[in-house]
């Protein structure tokens, strides 16, 4: 308090009313997305007085959550909105094989088990879905898609929160933190040119990774990284995580690990968002820019494998790479904001993409001749596959051959990184010695590599922002309380 008074007697003008310097609340929420949101209900509906500081505007709020669609919960049963169940033991077996058994189990079982009652719980707080969906994505058994997309369910809400009387402070940047010994007491704020200094009696850090960071990214991937897209908010800086970590704050995870997608690469630095997405690679090759394969475009259905290949593009010259497909397929998937690349020849395809005619003619060429015949089916692993190709196309393989011919250049589109801090069953904070944090909690992005050692299934980013949300607002509460 007594430094947003000495910078208030500097010349910067009284507080805004959205804040009190002379309050204590119960608990501070750090951002203003998914988890960010359930941590304040959750809070708030424990019988704590809540504050949420989101960093960006009211039109921006809610980081990563806006572009998403759906969440993956287990459940026994089919609903109005999912068309089988979905057991613990099955989304389990997936996690295991996504993050090649890089997580922790007991933490991750612990949010499987969480999520059954989420489906019932986000409906509670005004979140609505829509019916089973289709396509390319396959997820209508194990996902639940919201209805209007993320930013309805962000609205949802943030309307119940402002309903239950949770305080909440736009344009409102953590940059200081006051913590002693694992003992959070004050965070420093910035909102709208003026530091203040808001006081909790616990803190949720429920605001995202680092993703926008790229002198953090550079750190891990070098110089590649500033080849990559970020699909989502550009606010996500890794300030938070940064202090948390000097403060103290035991860290878990790879700072190469990461959610990334191969985007559309004409899509915008920040926030182009699912619309740059391209869930086209199944049905046809993907080659680099000297016009070669590099990697099985039909290992898995396209929800288990969508989120490598914005690691894999990474890996080529220069961080660029093009799916490559004919008319056959054109209709298959949910395409780009952005329309393909059109050629009425291979050749002609490879001028536009500025790629060798004749290496990309040759790649086309030895993939048709190493094709098998087979029952094409794109919601099932099915039998068509190559033969003596290296790499192997194992599913989905069909000849590239009948024309117009068609491709999208894709980049490396980050969705948020899993370098976070460690928690334990209550979301609460593990320190560096491995004692748990007296008051501090977190929950989303920010701690997402205890789930998430690598890899990706479509939904699970929404998971851990609902659950452990939910758990983090609970126990910060109980231990605002005591």
């Amino acid at each position: 308090m007594a430094m947003a008074q000495q910078r208030d007697s500097a010349g910067q003008g009284e507080a805004p009313a959205a804040f009190d310097p002379s309050r204590q609340y119960d608990v501070m929420v750090a951002g203003g997305g998914n988890a960010a949101l359930c941590a304040a209900i959750s809070a708030r509906r424990t019988g704590a007085s809540v504050i949420v500081v989101e960093s960006a505007s009211e039109f921006f709020r809610g980081g990563n959550t806006r572009h998403t669609r759906n969440m993956r919960c287990a459940h026994d049963a089919a609903t109005d909105t999912l068309t089988g169940p979905y057991y613990e033991d099955e989304f389990w077996e997936d996690m295991l094989r996504v993050t090649g058994g890089q997580t922790d189990e007991h933490l991750c079982k612990m949010m499987i088990h969480e999520s059954k009652d989420m489906l019932n719980w986000i409906v509670e707080q005004g979140v609505r879905f829509q019916a089973p969906i289709g396509g390319t994505l396959s997820l209508g058994r194990t996902n639940s898609f919201f209805l209007g997309g993320g930013r309805a369910m962000l609205n949802a809400l943030y309307k119940t929160a402002k309903k239950l009387g949770i305080e909440i402070v736009y344009e409102a940047e953590v940059v200081g933190m006051d913590v002693e010994d694992g003992f959070f007491k004050s965070a420093t704020v910035k909102h709208k040119g003026h530091d203040y200094v808001v006081r909790a009696r616990a803190l949720v850090a429920a605001c995202g990774g680092f993703e926008s960071n790229f002198e953090w990214l550079e750190r891990g991937w070098g110089p590649a990284a500033r080849n990559f897209l970020i699909r989502g908010t550009a606010n996500n800086k890794g300030t938070v995580l940064d202090m948390l970590i000097k403060s103290g704050v035991q860290q878990i995870g790879d700072p190469t690990q990461c959610h990334a997608v191969a985007i559309d690469a004409r899509a915008p630095k920040y926030d182009g968002g699912i619309i740059t997405r391209l869930d086209c690679v199944v049905f046809g090759i993907v080659v680099n820019k000297l016009a070669q394969r590099f990697y099985d475009e039909g290992e898995d259905v396209w929800p288990k494998r969508y989120a490598i290949w914005g690691r894999l593009v990474a890996g080529q010259p220069d961080q660029i790479a093009y799916i490559v497909f004919d008319a056959s397929s054109l209709k298959l998937f949910m395409p780009s904001l952005f329309p393909p690349i059109q050629s009425d020849t291979i050749e002609g395809l490879a001028q536009k993409l500025e790629l060798e005619p004749a290496a990309l003619a040759k790649t086309v060429a030895d993939f048709n001749a190493a094709v098998r015949p087979g029952t094409f089916d794109p919601t099932v692993l099915d039998d068509c596959r190559t033969e003596g190709l290296t790499p192997a196309k194992t599913h989905w393989a069909r000849k590239i051959e009948k024309g117009p011919f068609y491709a999208y250049p894709v980049r490396p589109g980050i969705t948020f990184t899993y370098l976070g801090t460690k928690v334990n069953e209550e979301s609460r904070m593990l320190m560096a010695d491995g004692r748990p944090s007296a008051n501090m909690f977190a929950a989303g992005e920010i701690m997402a590599g205890n789930v998430l050692g690598r890899g990706y299934a479509a939904g699970v980013g929404m998971t851990i922002g609902s659950v452990f949300g939910r758990i983090a607002g609970r126990e910060a509460a109980k231990n605002a309380r005591n």
